[in-house]
């Protein structure tokens, strides 16, 4: 990986977090900053920097990819609120929410996986 792609993944996504506090700080609505924080500035950036490293095809592998994790997202946001809400402890709540999440991520990808052989096999 080159400095200058390091650099510019670097500024996008500290610019989209730093957008989603300025957001939670100043909106009236504080429903708000958490729909910020939701924005997806990783697989943006990652399918922005992979068209421009390698072409569209591999940019579309990205997007594709992004989706078990953005399901995996919801599976993460529903354990930190639980969790959080049960116990009170933002840490173990967060914690838990990310373990969650990149098991689940990888779990829905091995199902369609799973789910994509077997109609091959069948065909």
């Amino acid at each position: 990986m080159k400095k200058h792609d390091l650099l510019l993944r670097f500024l996008l996504g500290g610019s989209a977090v730093a957008l989603s506090y300025v957001v939670t700080v100043i909106s009236p609505w504080k429903i708000l900053g958490g729909i910020f924080a939701a924005f997806p500035a990783v697989m943006l950036t990652a399918v922005v920097m992979m068209g421009i490293s390698s072409g569209s095809k591999k940019a579309a592998n990205i997007a594709k990819g992004s989706v078990f994790g953005m399901i995996g997202g919801i599976v993460c946001v529903a354990t930190v609120l639980l969790v959080l809400q049960a116990s009170g402890n933002w840490m173990f709540s967060i914690i838990s929410g990310f373990i969650l999440w990149l098991g689940s991520s990888f779990a829905i990808s091995e199902m369609k996986e799973h789910t994509k052989k077997r109609s091959l096999s069948r065909a």
